[in-house]
């Protein structure tokens, strides 16, 4: 792989084929339209489709359309010249001549007005770029690599977006996909931010129980990447060099787990005549106080009346995730 794209970090099937297609395309000059949930990476990919590619001594220019306003989204893009409107004391270069021969990321795309889509698919259609209140328009080579979050055929689809511009930008459509699908890949990017928040921070790295890693496993992780990413930067700050325990997890990873069963004990109505397994009762209060406490095993222990080392030492013998 490409130490551009190094810090993309995973071998998950699906993720696998868009980093491969990603390092196909990084030596052209194609559009790129990058999809996928937010927290995924795809700012991260477009950099790194920037930096292996022929552009790379070039500037990289990221614009956050979401943040922009209408009012000042063609200025920003644009730019502007002096007395074209009230305010404009100065003449302004617009984010599109700032990339000049380098890449123009146009993060959140789905939230551009409409009325400057039309400009911008001008401009991708023959390179052309008008400032605000100049009357001939300047050539700019620039690489376009947009983002989205939204399903932008549904937008097109809505009268949201335009359809011209759909089709100008999914010539090669790149879709990350959810953290939740890369299973896999999840113990290599703990290891990776753990240390990379150990190294940072200056602190001893914390190591992580095979249950503490079968619980994140688990999670859906509806932030994606970003929220391990946080997540992991918490666990060093506050527990380095410890060996973290499904109990040193924030309450909403030990929620977010599969609910586990905790049907009534059948003995509490009368003894059954077949007779019972204690084993499987013992599994079962076990399951009950940990689901109670949510994952805290020294509540779990008082609850079942057992000390904490007993308690770990049964849900090891037991399994008991």
């Amino acid at each position: 792989m490409s130490n551009a794209f190094a810090t993309l970090i995973g071998e998950a099937g699906d993720f696998a084929t868009v980093i491969r297609a990603a390092q196909m395309i990084a030596l052209t000059d194609a559009t790129v339209l990058i999809l996928g949930e937010s927290g995924t990476g795809k700012e991260l990919l477009a950099r790194a489709i920037h930096q292996a590619s022929r552009r790379q001594q070039a500037s990289f220019v990221t614009i956050n359309c979401a943040a922009l306003p209408e009012s000042l989204a063609e200025s920003e893009l644009f730019g502007h010249r002096k007395g074209a409107f009230t305010g404009a004391d100065t003449h302004r270069q617009g984010r599109i001549q700032a990339a000049a021969g380098g890449t123009l990321f146009l993060d959140e795309i789905g939230e551009l007005p409409l009325s400057i889509q039309a400009k911008l698919l001008r401009f991708l259609e023959n390179g052309e770029c008008q400032a605000i209140g100049k009357n001939t328009p300047d050539k700019v080579n620039v690489r376009v690599i947009t983002a989205t979050n939204r399903d932008l055929y549904a937008e097109m689809q809505a009268g949201h977006f335009r359809q011209d511009l759909y089709y100008r930008l999914n010539i090669v459509p790149l879709e990350l996909p959810p953290l939740r699908q890369r299973k896999s890949d999840i113990k290599g990017l703990i290891q990776h931010f753990t240390q990379q928040f150990a190294q940072q921070h200056q602190r001893t790295a914390p190591s992580y129980s095979p249950a503490t890693l079968s619980v994140l496993t688990q999670h859906e992780w509806a932030g994606n990447v970003r929220e391990l990413r946080n997540l992991c930067e918490r666990l060093v700050l506050f527990h380095a060099g410890q060996r973290l325990e499904p109990t040193h997890l924030p309450i909403e990873y030990h929620q977010a787990t599969t609910p586990i069963k905790t049907s009534p004990l059948p003995f509490f109505n009368g003894f059954p005549d077949e007779g019972i397994n204690l084993v499987e009762v013992e599994i079962m209060l076990i399951r009950q106080a940990l689901t109670k406490t949510y994952g805290n095993c020294s509540q779990a222990a008082r609850l079942l009346g057992l000390s904490r080392d007993t308690l770990l030492y049964r849900i090891k013998k037991y399994g008991i995730v």
